[in-house]
């Protein structure tokens, strides 16, 4: 179990999510072959050298090809975010990519429940 997230954690995340999701978005939706990318969330580890980014993908079909995209451009990905932070971090954390699934999940119950 993790231990809760300090202060300094969270501000950080939430800086990152943001930074992170102007740079997804200035790639625009052809860059993920048309599909709508969203950075739901960021954890970082309590040394801030990992960030778990979580992404939320529309369609969700085209949800393995994006992840693929986005690990394979991971290191130019984190190249912009370091410029985007330079002046407020010292080290760039390593950036993992996970898929969040609660939109999928609230689409099954949402089915479950108009049946």
């Amino acid at each position: 179990m993790e231990a809760p997230a300090t202060t300094r954690q969270l501000k950080v995340a939430r800086e990152l999510q943001k930074d992170l999701a102007e740079i997804i978005r200035s790639k625009g939706m052809a860059a993920f072959g048309g599909a709508m990318v969203t950075v739901s969330e960021v954890r970082i580890s309590p040394d801030l050298s990992v960030a778990k980014v979580f992404v939320s993908i529309f369609p969700s079909a085209k949800a393995e090809a994006v992840m693929a995209t986005l690990k394979d451009n991971v290191r130019s990905l984190r190249g912009e975010l370091g410029r985007k932070v330079a002046k407020q971090m010292r080290i760039v954390p390593e950036l993992v990519f996970l898929l969040d699934s609660s939109i999928d999940y609230a689409e099954h119950i949402d089915s479950l429940l108009g049946k």
